[in-house]
């Protein structure tokens, strides 16, 4: 599996997805009021390769970077179709109403306590989440969930943007960023930018994330 993730919003096809009403809109309105960007990545599952993730809560990892509330959301935008045999998002319904769990680190990823996940998932419904490309589900930081390896002949690449609340800002300096304004962009943008991409090379290369510099490229 690999990872290519960015802190800011450029002026790139990645910046007017992140930057577009429609989804800065909506994690306004989940969120109650001003969002910033807090870092978006792609994720690159090709067929027949890459690792899974373990079940997590995002604000097991982000609560160590002086983020005092979980009011953080997560956008996953499917850029392939997702489904259950090429390893799409899986989620426990209802789990972000437990609060924050203790993450400890399995491997090389800092995973919930596998105890109290197997005991949750006694209560709580597991949900594949299966999608069709350019869906979007949005998801609240404390929601566990987890993915699978890809077992297909297919590749599952997704992407994610992640909004943190403008009056939650971060008391720390991490390797995500404190309140920057974020200005929002019409959703034609999408479209204008991805026309752009698709007149200067092939199309398989208008999402490709090493076309943008401002990406760290990460191989877990």
């Amino acid at each position: 599996m690999r990872l290519s993730l960015w802190n800011h919003p450029t002026d790139t096809i990645y910046g007017m997805i992140a930057r577009c009403e429609s989804i800065v809109g909506t994690a306004e309105k989940l969120l109650g009021g001003e969002v910033y960007h807090y870092h978006s990545k792609m994720i690159m599952k090709d067929a027949r390769v890459g690792g899974a993730w373990t079940w997590h809560q995002d604000y097991g990892y982000w609560y160590q970077n002086g983020v005092l509330a979980p009011l953080l959301t997560s956008v996953s935008v499917a850029v392939d179709r997702a489904t259950r045999e090429n390893g799409c998002l899986q989620v426990i319904r209802g789990s972000h109403e437990l609060g924050r769990i203790e993450h400890a680190l399995s491997g090389e990823q800092a995973g919930a306590d596998p105890a109290r996940v197997e005991q949750i998932l006694k209560r709580l419904k597991l949900v594949h989440v299966e999608m069709e490309p350019g869906d979007a589900i949005f998801f609240h930081a404390n929601l566990l969930h987890r993915s699978d390896q890809n077992r297909s002949d297919h590749p599952r690449w997704s992407m994610i943007c992640v909004y943190n609340a403008a009056r939650n800002d971060p008391y720390l300096e991490s390797h995500h960023p404190r309140y920057t304004p974020l200005v929002k962009v019409p959703d034609a943008k999408i479209k204008e930018y991805g026309n752009k991409r698709f007149a200067a090379g092939t199309a398989a290369q208008w999402l490709a994330p090493d076309q943008d510099h401002s990406a760290t490229k990460l191989s877990p």
